[in-house]
């Protein structure tokens, strides 16, 4: 089979001829369709990334055939016993094990998940990953209400997106922040009820006059510009953070965070049952996962490179041919 393999890191992924996977016993042998990338993958070609292990096959987000049925996969796996929290053998699809840059993958029988049948290959490939992450972070973690007032930072990728799709489909008001004033008339045109460039020094004030105080706030980011997150929080808020984009947050006040009574909750992907429940929501509301650019399986380094160039808006999906 054709596959997309990381020999070395710094290096451009190979595409070439490999043996087709086998499956073992409670195993799927799954004829790909459409594979997302996802920042992870990018990371992992340049040594971001822990217990990396060569050569591997990377990708996190596949949607393709088993027993002449349309699928995705669960992008995860070995989550654990705990719903809370995952076990300390859980890893994600695409390293240590290979991935979805390829024909054909083998995964367990029951990370099988039949496709919402609105979607085409090419967006239901976009869906796992974001949106497993979005629907815990806003739903499980965050118990987001209807009605009430949401700020998702960093609009544009692909889990800030599915965030936003779902927390409108909940019926709650959204606003957004992004560093490109293009990527916010976007989220406006989805549905977003305002945003704010972060890129500009009074970008919290901008929110405060367009919108009051939040509810909920959906963050990838930390750094410095969390701390001023918490000043634009109603009581009771809660923060969600699902990654960490510019590192350590410094000026954190304990002040605003105990006076407000407001809960930081850390988010990571989810459970297969999540999975379930997300995918069931994506098929009630008929969302449709945003779609950057889509490139065949042969130029994946070319989609590799528009995935860290950080401009577009949606997922970058590579197409697998027959």
């Amino acid at each position: 089979m054709k596959a997309l393999v990381l020999q070395q890191l710094h290096h451009p992924l190979v595409l070439q001829e490999t043996a087709q996977p086998r499956p073992a016993r409670g195993e799927a042998l799954v004829r790909l369709k459409a594979a997302a990338l996802n920042r992870r993958d990018w990371w992992i070609t340049q040594g971001q990334y822990s217990q990396i292990q060569l050569p591997v096959i990377l990708g996190s987000d596949g949607a393709g055939e088993y027993q002449g049925k349309p699928v995705v996969l669960y992008p995860a796996g070995a989550w654990g016993n705990d719903p809370r929290v995952q076990g300390k053998d859980f890893r994600i699809l695409g390293l240590p094990e290979n991935g979805t840059f390829a024909e054909w993958i083998v995964v367990r029988k029951q990370h099988v998940v039949p496709k919402p049948g609105h979607l085409s290959w090419e967006q239901a490939a976009a869906l796992p990953l974001a949106g497993l992450t979005a629907y815990r972070v806003l739903f499980s973690r965050c118990r987001l209400r209807p009605g009430e007032r949401v700020l998702i930072t960093g609009i544009g990728g692909g889990v800030a997106l599915m965030t936003l799709q779902f927390a409108l489909a909940a019926g709650a008001e959204v606003y957004v922040t992004s560093g490109s004033e293009v990527k916010i008339q976007k989220a406006l045109e989805i549905g977003a009820k305002g945003g704010a460039n972060y890129r500009e020094a009074d970008w919290g004030n901008r929110l405060k006059a367009q919108s009051g105080n939040f509810d909920v706030v959906i963050d990838s980011a930390g750094g410095d510009g969390f701390a001023a997150l918490m000043g634009l929080c109603n009581p009771a808020a809660r923060i969600g953070v699902y990654g960490g984009t510019l590192g350590k947050i410094n000026g954190l006040s304990p002040q605003i965070l105990y006076w407000k009574q407001l809960s930081i909750l850390g988010s990571t992907m989810g459970t297969l049952s999540e999975f379930k429940r997300m995918l069931g929501f994506v098929c009630q509301h008929r969302i449709v996962p945003a779609v950057d650019a889509v490139f065949p399986l042969a130029e994946g380094n070319e989609a590799m490179q528009r995935l860290a160039g950080s401009e577009q808006f949606g997922k970058v999906v590579l197409k697998i041919d027959e």
